[in-house]
């Protein structure tokens, strides 16, 4: 195996720490802004994963061990969550302090994302609270409070100049995933659509809900049009409503994720930008 080390912050003699667990040394294979140690011929254990695990956690540096083969490009298409993933912020909770009750929606979002509530009943709650909103809220958000991730733009332009195909498939809402869609160039894009009515937001979803489930049949279906197999597939979330779509993937990344996802998934980066999945895959 390859063990990958990157970090915004370490020092060089924290790397050779961990890279001395494994018992090999790191090489730098730091480019574009991205510091990034490559140690090869790694031979994984659970023992070897749990001290990586915590030294690597309590030192910011984030660990991918993969098969010394994995390039990028092995892989036809990348898929991703919206809120929290390829952007900072999560859309609703925004909407929601336009009317006040971010707190309230919030701790609804957060539990959701943990796995402590089914994923159905935490979105049809927290759009209700949402009724009467005047639309226009949504473009205010939009507008004054979306913004990428660290690293989204160097990952998109490196898997659009790979010839990989993007997927956004979002627990969230049309209104964003269109306007992202469009703006980054992205191939295709899935989310729920919010009912408006007269310029207010009515409290409901029309049609039936994107959960995990769904967005899991959304990547097996994409892959199917593209004629190829799932195991072809990059995905990346940070919510437990992501879990099963990587579950299906070749590559399942978890950015910034809640711990049910960091646990589960083949690469998780804390610490650096999305863009830390091309050291990966150099």
């Amino acid at each position: 195996m390859n063990l990958i080390l990157q970090s915004l912050s370490a020092e060089r003699n924290a790397i050779d720490h961990i890279a001395a667990l494994a018992g090999v040394a790191a090489v730098d294979i730091s480019s574009a802004g991205r510091h990034a140690w490559r140690c090869d011929n790694v031979t994984l254990s659970d023992a070897l994963k749990a001290q990586l695990d915590a030294a690597c956690y309590s030192a910011r540096i984030d660990y991918a061990l993969l098969p010394s083969a994995s390039k990028l490009s092995d892989f036809k298409l990348l898929a991703m969550d919206m809120d929290s993933t390829l952007i900072t912020i999560e859309c609703i909770d925004e909407i929601a302090d336009m009317q006040g009750l971010k707190p309230q929606v919030s701790e609804i979002t957060e539990a959701a994302m943990r796995g402590e509530l089914e994923f159905n009943e935490s979105l049809t709650r927290r759009v209700a609270l949402l009724k009467g909103l005047d639309a226009g809220a949504l473009q205010r958000v939009y507008d004054e409070r979306l913004q990428l991730s660290p690293g989204a733009g160097e990952m998109l332009a490196a898997v659009k100049a790979a010839g990989i195909k993007t997927l956004l498939v979002s627990g969230g809402f049309t209104f964003f995933t269109d306007r992202m869609k469009t703006s980054l160039g992205l191939d295709y894009a899935h989310s729920n659509v919010l009912e408006i009515i007269n310029g207010k937001l009515t409290g409901k979803v029309v049609g039936s809900i994107v959960n995990a489930d769904e967005k899991q049949r959304t990547v097996e279906r994409v892959c199917a049009e593209l004629n190829i197999t799932p195991g072809q597939a990059i995905v990346m979330g940070d919510g437990a409503n992501d879990l099963n779509m990587m579950n299906v993937a070749g590559l399942s990344v978890a950015f910034r994720a809640k711990p049910v996802v960091r646990k589960k998934a083949g690469v998780a980066l804390n610490f650096v930008g999305l863009d830390g999945i091309l050291p990966i895959l150099a």
